[in-house]
């Protein structure tokens, strides 16, 4: 009974912790001029591709988007491969592609050039890209044969009930319209993911049960769990489609999600595969640095955030004047920034102790000694041989310290939000 107090409270804190420190530290400054970017020359960094259109836009999305407009879409992959161009010319290199949207398939021969465009200029070996139910019909998707190793399809729930109240009903079909087309398409590539989202406002233990089976038996590789993230930018829509939520189910339905996949590896707190690998949604867990390109893309260097123009006109002026189309950034202190690293790799599951003080030049026990001090306390984790293991309550723990990281990115995503729909009502296009 003590230790469920403790964790309660540890819980609670841990979320206090880091919007805290999300609401102090991510002090965003506008930049207006070209930065010039310190990097390593002969690290090989994520590179993260943002696709900002959709046809519809679901009530719990908080990503930056525009509607689709084929015109507008073909102007912004123009402008994409030249910021490319740029970032190879700026000295990047890559290794791996992560392709994030909005609906990343949105526009096939589009976004075909582009990945071909930038194994070109990187030595690439993974990619992975987002999709949607829509798009994964197999005799489209075989021309990405051979260069994306990893598709990730948001279904989010195979419940109709959900899916009407998420407004994706009419929009992708059925829960059993949706399996049927996973099941076709499910060997085109060498990983296929599924993402789940739970604690849906009326969602039971039944349902997510369910869901949980629908995607075991689809033969998919992986299976990504995220939890409900109801921020500023999305809690309007989700009272629209839910109504209020009184009930908190999070806590009990991440237990059901462990023991539901005690079968899969787990790859983070939320992700879970055939056989365990970094190759996963949950990129800023793998890799401690990236670069994002494209309109509202976020890279993360040297210890500090840099934010890419959220308009689209003014990202493709600055894309065909500069070297990148950064227009804010934020720099964190050095001590908030090992609290991050620590989240990540957490959040992990395991921490090679050694590993980490020598990639951060620090002393693990003095410089994170309260962060330490509370998760022994919960038991959150344990520590033999100099590795730092979570506990199955310390995985929901460190679920719930990057859920309100994400949280705390959305109110970056809302300083720019602003007006941003206007020069499309209004019939302006990129140049």
């Amino acid at each position: 009974m003590l230790q469920e107090v403790f964790q309660k409270s540890a819980v609670f804190v841990a979320k206090k912790i880091v919007q805290k420190a999300m609401k102090s530290q991510l002090k965003i400054t506008r930049v207006n001029q070209e930065i010039q970017r310190k990097f390593d020359k002969n690290k090989k960094y994520l590179l993260y591709i943002h696709i900002p259109f959709c046809h519809t836009f679901c009530p719990f999305c908080s990503f930056h988007k525009f509607k689709y407009d084929e015109d507008l879409a073909h102007k912004y992959f123009k402008s994409l491969r030249l910021e490319l161009q740029k970032v190879h010319d700026e000295g990047f290199a890559f290794d791996s592609l992560y392709i994030g949207g909005g609906t990343t398939l949105i526009n096939e021969p589009e976004l075909l050039q582009t990945i071909t465009f930038a194994k070109q200029l990187f030595e690439i070996t993974e990619v992975s890209c987002e999709s949607d139910p829509n798009h994964i019909d197999p005799e489209k998707l075989k021309i990405f044969e051979g260069y994306i190793d990893r598709l990730s399809i948001g279904v989010q729930s195979f419940d109709d009930t959900i899916l009407h109240k998420v407004l994706r009903y009419e929009k992708f079909g059925s829960g059993d319209v949706i399996e049927k087309k996973l099941k076709a398409m499910a060997k085109i590539f060498p990983n296929t993911n599924i993402d789940l989202i739970f604690n849906f406002p009326g969602q039971t233990k039944e349902m997510l049960v369910r869901d949980l089976q629908i995607a075991k038996n689809l033969g998919v590789s992986q299976i990504t769990l995220y939890p409900l993230m109801n921020s500023n930018l999305t809690s309007a829509t989700m009272y629209d489609a839910f109504g209020a939520n009184t009930s908190d189910k999070e806590y009990a339905f991440y237990t059901i999600i462990q023991e539901q996949m005690l079968d899969f590896e787990k790859n983070n707190a939320w992700s879970f595969s055939k056989n365990k690998t970094a190759f996963n949604d949950e990129y800023v867990g793998a890799h401690e640095e990236y670069i994002g390109v494209g309109s509202g893309a976020f890279s993360f260097l040297g210890g500090n955030l840099f934010v890419n123009a959220f308009d689209l006109e003014e990202y493709a002026s600055l894309v065909s004047k500069r070297s990148h189309a950064i227009i804010a950034q934020s720099s964190f202190a050095q001590k908030d920034q090992l609290k991050y690293h620590f989240l990540t790799w957490l959040f992990n599951g395991t921490i090679n102790i050694q590993n980490f003080e020598k990639t951060f030049g620090t002393v693990m026990k003095k410089s994170l000694k309260f962060e330490l001090a509370m998760l022994k306390l919960t038991k959150s984790i344990k520590i033999e041989d100099g590795v730092i293991t979570t506990t199955a309550f310390g995985d929901y723990l460190a679920l719930c310290m990057m859920k309100e990281f994400y949280s705390g990115m959305d109110t970056v995503r809302a300083m720019f939000r602003q007006n941003l729909f206007v020069h499309v009502k209004e019939g302006k296009k990129i140049q």
